[in-house]
């Protein structure tokens, strides 16, 4: 089996393909493992292949066609794109995010049309679909209502990607990612980055900043859990999922100052104090736009799960990276 995985270079990415590789199979759309044959990695930069010959990566801008045609042949059965222009950064340069959450992302589906194959695509959206007058729980099949161009972007192409399997191209899944806590590396551009940020800086022994109210609820999923449900979404039966593609991962509701109090209880008080607030109007307005809880039954009846406390989320990051608390 040939596998696609675009933003292969990123963090997910890079996780993902490891998990892969580790796994060696996938479901094929009977349901029957299958090995992994070909793991290509597409991302603006080259991707660490692991000193593996199933991997192959390729370089180039997604939202150009000769980029796609390379990556994807009649031989790739599963892709899972994860490219994307952060939130953050897509609300500050609206071209850009544009092009790559949106058109890159049609072109996408346009490559698999044209190959005529009807690969499984993963998709993955986010949180920032919903917004404005909200219920208390959003629900699976809630309207979308995105308050920023990131989820704007990212609801037009959920829109896409179940017409695009309505019509028999592809056998698509669209799965709305939780914010990803803790992500290691330094901050990035989205809204989100506090999440991690506020964990990731005090162990390291850093003062972080945390530019939204306390009170501020968010949704959120472990990198563990991130990759388990990007691959059990991908093997979901189709016949399971229907005509509605779209899933609402579990996750954890919790408010900044839970995930604070959770920080204090498995690192101790002297890596807590080094939070700072500093409010931001223009992040606590994307952050606020966001659903904090939401009905994840579907995903549940279908097999995924998510992260049961925030400290159990925290452990994990120390594990998973082999921090030493300071």
């Amino acid at each position: 089996m040939k596998v696609l995985i675009t933003g292969g270079a990123g963090f997910l990415g890079q996780r993902l393909a490891r998990e892969l590789l580790a796994r060696g199979t996938l479901k094929d759309a009977e349901g029957k493992p299958q090995s992994i044959t070909e793991l290509v990695l597409l991302d603006v930069v080259r991707a660490a292949d692991a000193g593996d010959s199933r991997v192959r990566t390729e370089v180039g801008d997604i939202a150009d066609r000769n980029v796609l045609e390379r990556a994807i042949d009649e031989r790739t059965a599963a892709i899972f794109h994860l490219a994307a222009i952060v939130s953050g950064q897509a609300e500050a340069d609206f071209d850009l995010g544009m092009r790559i959450n949106l058109d890159a992302s049609r072109l996408l589906l346009e490559t698999c049309r044209q190959r005529g194959h009807r690969p499984r695509v993963v998709f993955t959206s986010s949180v920032a679909v919903y917004g404005g007058d909200m219920p208390e729980i959003v629900q699976n099949d809630t309207a979308l209502n995105p308050q920023s161009s990131y989820g704007t972007q990212k609801a037009i192409a959920e829109l896409l990607l179940n017409d695009y399997t309505r019509r028999g191209f592809i056998d698509g899944r669209v799965l709305r990612l939780p914010t990803i806590s803790v992500r290691p590396g330094k901050p990035n551009a989205a809204a989100s980055s506090f999440a991690s940020g506020i964990v990731r800086e005090p162990l390291n022994g850093v003062t972080a900043v945390c530019p939204v109210a306390g009170i501020t609820r968010v949704w959120l999923l472990s990198p563990r859990k991130a990759i388990e449900s990007l691959i059990a979404g991908l093997e979901i039966d189709a016949a399971l999922l229907g005509m509605q593609r779209a899933l609402n991962l579990p996750g954890i509701s919790v408010s900044v100052d839970e995930m604070v109090a959770a920080l204090r209880e498995v690192a101790g008080d002297t890596v807590a104090q080094r939070i700072v607030w500093e409010p931001d109007a223009r992040t606590e307005k994307i952050v606020s736009s966001w659903p904090g809880r939401w009905d994840t039954m579907r995903a549940e009846r279908l097999g995924l799960t998510g992260d049961r406390t925030f400290a159990e989320v925290i452990r994990a990051y120390i594990d998973d990276e082999c921090i030493q608390i300071r």
